[in-house]
């Protein structure tokens, strides 16, 4: 049995931190590539197919094509600035934009939430006709909060408690 010198085993656990480090940032990186390519693609949907999604704009808010577009150039706005981060992640070069990127991400989730929400209460179809069981909505619901989540992480906020434990 081989023996490591005090040195080595400091050595080693650098190198074992410096590896979860670079594959926790792998990670992070595809993630904010996934996610802002599916940004990027359901905005320009909101360009090609804007009947699709005007149903379910809550008439509250007015002009349902108005707001379709404007979110269409929101998440489109927000997909490019996540593929970037992506990038920036991943390869540790960038405009460092991440933590902008993550934020309105996160942000954007939870604005565009009540056309998710005017769906579900008042069981409202898509353009197509199509609507989602209570068991989707459920399921669009939890995605939409990891999503919030997944997207505070790429940004880099802690989810710790700065109060000490006592």
């Amino acid at each position: 049995m081989k023996i490591m010198s005090l040195g080595q085993l400091i050595l080693y656990g650098r190198e074992s931190e410096m590896l979860f480090h670079n594959i926790i940032n792998f990670v992070k990186g595809t993630s904010a590539l996934i996610g802002g390519s599916f940004f990027f693609y359901v905005g320009v949907l909101h360009f090609t197919d804007t009947s699709w999604f005007e149903p379910i704009v809550p008439p509250i808010f007015g002009s349902a094509s108005f707001w379709v577009l404007v979110s269409g150039v929101a998440e489109i706005a927000v997909g490019i600035g996540l593929v970037i981060s992506g990038f920036e992640i991943i390869f540790h070069y960038g405009p460092d934009i991440r933590d902008k990127a993550g934020f309105a991400s996160a942000i954007l989730l939870i604005v565009l939430y009540p056309a998710n929400l005017y769906m579900w209460i008042y069981d409202i179809e898509l353009g197509d006709g199509a609507s989602l069981s209570p068991t989707g909505h459920v399921v669009r619901l939890l995605l939409q909060i990891g999503g919030i989540f997944l997207s505070l992480w790429i940004a880099g906020f802690k989810f710790r408690s700065s109060r000490p434990i006592e």
